[in-house]
């Protein structure tokens, strides 16, 4: 049975906003905690890089695939049981990044673990959305009638899952790659030309 997705995507976006929200609160504790220090203002900000730079490679990964969840739902025109629980899967995992991000912010950027918890993170996000567009592609319950999913978009959501698996991998044989293997991603376009010559 197919329903309205909107009271969905309003609660998707809400939890989208939290996880957001709940990235800048280690940082919001860091200024009393250097003020009992006594540190000076500059300090609050000099000592700590590596919570701003995590703060936002994880503001800009949240916010990429919200980008690409309201992508994939313009398209859609109703959900089913199955679209919701993977939409549920795809919230857990973008609600557990403050945790990865907190690590990355304390742990140096070639402890090998850390890394792979992050990207990790990342890259189930990313199946999961891969799964929604999918069924959002093949179920015609779930498409939106007068403006289906195309092919393209299940296409550029593999590729990405594909080249986080192999940025993954790199860090895993290369931890000293570190956060750098999401780089990967900009070479999306590539592997979606590829796709298409191959005939996939």
């Amino acid at each position: 049975m197919s329903r309205d997705p909107d009271r969905l995507v309003l609660f998707t976006d809400a939890v989208v906003a939290i996880a957001v929200t709940l990235l800048v609160l280690p940082l919001v504790e860091v200024v009393p905690e250097a003020v009992r220090a006594h540190q000076s203002s500059v300090e609050v900000v000099s000592g700590h890089w590596a919570q701003i730079g995590s703060f936002v490679l994880s503001f800009v990964v949240i916010i990429r695939l919200w980008f690409v969840h309201h992508r994939v739902f313009e398209h859609v025109g109703g959900y089913t049981r199955a679209l919701m629980l993977v939409n549920a899967g795809w919230l857990l995992a973008i609600v557990v990044l403050p945790f990865p991000t907190e690590m990355a912010a304390s742990y140096p950027g070639d402890d090998r673990f850390t890394v792979m918890l992050y990207i990790g993170n990342i890259l189930v996000a990313c199946v999961l959305q891969t799964v929604l567009t999918a069924i959002s592609y093949r179920d015609p319950d779930v498409a939106l009638e007068s403006d289906p999913p195309s092919i393209e978009s299940v296409r550029g959501a593999l590729s990405n899952v594909a080249l986080l698996a192999v940025g993954l991998a790199v860090v895993a044989v290369l931890p000293g790659v570190s956060y750098f293997a999401l780089l990967l991603l900009f070479l999306q376009a590539p592997v979606d030309r590829l796709w298409r010559l191959v005939g996939v």
